[in-house]
């Protein structure tokens, strides 16, 4: 394998605690450089401190480690941008362009821009979502996404730039805590049935949205950067589906391994938001052109959300 040197910026995120130590143990930990405003709670291999607003700091950062891909993770996510509009804008779009200039500037090799289902609005189909389908956002960081899906196209038409994108559904880790998007029902409510407390869902019960385990996330994203270049046809964001439930049918499979578990929903302004997105999607064109497929179902996502945190709270579980 090439020598490569891999950045990741927004390493202590919820995408970025995962993907390191995928990235360390495929590259090398010396060939792989976290990146984020804080330390995290535990360092494992090279980080820095960068804040990636500032251009200047990103390039002798790229220069000083000789940097050939980027993994771009950093931005502030639905419902948290909801509370600070501009804020939001700034920073997804000011760190977006920093990353997308420094690269071209320096010539890195590879570059991964995630983008999401929040990109999608009111006249995309609701279900199975299409690849080319209508891009109006209801949210601020929806609208950054769109924005940063057209950049990177952009950047790949005009300097030939090798951005590579997904549209991530919501993502379920064990990994780390919820961070301020509007699927992160999903990740709470276990670490609640984990504890033996009841759960309050911002959604309704029969809110039915996109998601995905981070390990077929991390493998999706993996699987995209080590494809052959003739193989990538999107350069906007490529469509990506794991499964598709709802709260109450997650608070079901919840309650196979915690019968007494209970969920009292009471939507809030992020209902609104959930409703402005699609509810299955079609990757045909991730699924044809790189060979794409999911691995996790909602039984399964279950138990293994289970099983790892149980070894955080460690309560008594039952015997899977």
């Amino acid at each position: 394998m090439k020598r490569e040197t891999i950045l990741v910026i927004g390493a202590n995120g919820q995408i970025g605690t995962a993907l390191l130590p995928r990235l360390q143990a495929l590259y090398g930990t010396d060939s792989v450089i976290g990146a984020d405003l804080r330390q995290p709670a535990q360092k494992s291999g090279i980080f820095e401190l960068l804040d990636a607003t500032k251009a200047d700091a990103l390039a002798e950062l790229v220069q000083r480690y000789g940097v050939t891909q980027i993994y771009h993770l950093a931005a502030v996510l639905s419902a948290k941008g909801e509370t600070d509009p501009l804020g939001a804008w700034n920073l997804n779009m000011q760190t977006l362009l920093n990353v997308l200039e420094v690269a071209r500037i320096h010539q890195v090799r590879k570059l991964f821009v995630p983008s999401s289902i929040a990109a999608f609005g009111e006249h995309a189909p609701k279900f199975e979502t299409p690849q080319t389908a209508s891009l109006d956002p209801a949210t601020v960081y929806g609208i950054s996404k769109v924005a940063a899906e057209n950049w990177s196209l952009y950047y790949h038409k005009r300097y030939g730039l090798d951005v590579r994108s997904l549209r991530y559904p919501g993502l379920i880790s064990y990994q780390s805590m919820p961070g301020g998007g509007t699927t992160d029902y999903a990740v709470a409510i276990f670490h609640a049935a984990v504890q033996g407390q009841p759960f309050e869902c911002f959604l309704a019960e029969d809110t039915l949205l996109p998601m995905m385990y981070m390990d077929d996330a991390l493998r999706a994203t993996l699987e995209l950067m080590e494809a052959p270049e003739n193989r990538i046809s999107v350069r906007t964001s490529y469509n990506l589906a794991g499964m598709s439930f709802t709260p109450a049918e997650l608070t079901a499979s919840i309650q196979t391994y915690f019968p007494d578990f209970t969920t009292r929903y009471v939507p809030d302004f992020r209902q609104a938001i959930a409703d402005s997105w699609p509810r299955t999607i079609d990757d045909t064109v991730a699924r044809n052109d790189w060979g794409w497929q999911p691995e996790f179902d909602l039984p399964r996502m279950t138990q293994e959300m289970i099983t790892q945190l149980s070894t955080i709270y460690q309560p008594s579980i039952p015997t899977f």
